[in-house]
């Protein structure tokens, strides 16, 4: 029966030239991450980067009061574990599990040591932090200045493009812990995306019926982050074919 994990499913690892690969695939680790689960509390030593593929992690920061609120999410098109070769074993943000699922994990010596090689895989994960950082910025500035509505339609389509279902199994008090908001408020967020026929939702499931009414009711930040993140797998798609065509020469 074949495996239906693979390295290529997430877009990062997928990127790596094949002797970067070859060198760390002995180290990546397939994990299951279970609902809920903490991979990284804040402040705590970071002994793992994860990379995710079918899995989607909600990285938050937390306030001295315990409350929290989502700051970036991770899913296959990324990595969480930045802060280790940007110079800190450890990270002000908690991560936990979105939505369950697998990844990959690795070893932070392993990470370091290819880093340290100084080649390919040092610049695409320094391109992936700039559009992680883009993406942190730009959710600051949507939860302060768009609608809870907007901010919900743009939460949905980003964990949809991490996903290969429109079935989302997430309760709306999740949901709420996520983006730092009261339950009731994305209780009415949700109620109007539901009107609209854009959404339904049952306990613990929110379907998405209608991206493009999502599309039309999201603020200018999903686009934002989309095409940042557009940009840098762009710009690594092709290095394979370059790397290849470059040897033969």
């Amino acid at each position: 029966m074949p495996n239906p994990h693979s390295h290529q499913q997430n877009h990062l690892l997928a990127a790596l030239l094949p002797a970067e690969l070859d060198r760390l695939a002995p180290a990546l680790e397939l994990v299951a991450l279970r609902l809920g689960e903490v991979v990284c509390e804040s402040g705590a030593p970071l002994h793992h980067a994860y990379f995710p593929t079918t899995a989607i992690i909600s990285v938050q920061y937390v306030m001295e009061s315990g409350a929290a609120a989502e700051i970036a999410g991770v899913g296959n098109e990324g990595m969480f574990g930045t802060s280790l070769f940007m110079g800190s074993q450890t990270t002000p943000s908690r991560a936990t599990v979105q939505t369950a699922g697998h990844g990959y994990r690795l070893q932070s010596k392993a990470l370091m040591e290819e880093f340290d090689r100084a080649g390919p895989m040092l610049h695409l994960l320094l391109r992936y932090t700039q559009a992680l950082s883009a993406q942190i910025a730009q959710t600051a500035a949507c939860n302060r200045h768009h609608s809870l509505r907007q901010q919900l339609s743009r939460w949905l389509l980003l964990t949809l493009d991490r996903m290969p279902t429109n079935d989302l199994v997430m309760t709306q008090e999740l949901i709420a812990g996520m983006l730092g908001v009261r339950r009731e408020g994305v209780t009415e967020a949700a109620g109007k995306l539901k009107d609209l026929g854009a959404i339904n939702y049952r306990r613990g499931h929110i379907t998405v019926l209608d991206r493009s009414l999502l599309n039309r009711e999201v603020c200018e930040c999903y686009l934002v982050v989309k095409k940042e993140f557009t940009r840098l797998m762009g710009d690594v798609k092709h290095r394979q074919p370059a790397a290849t065509a470059a040897a033969g020469k």
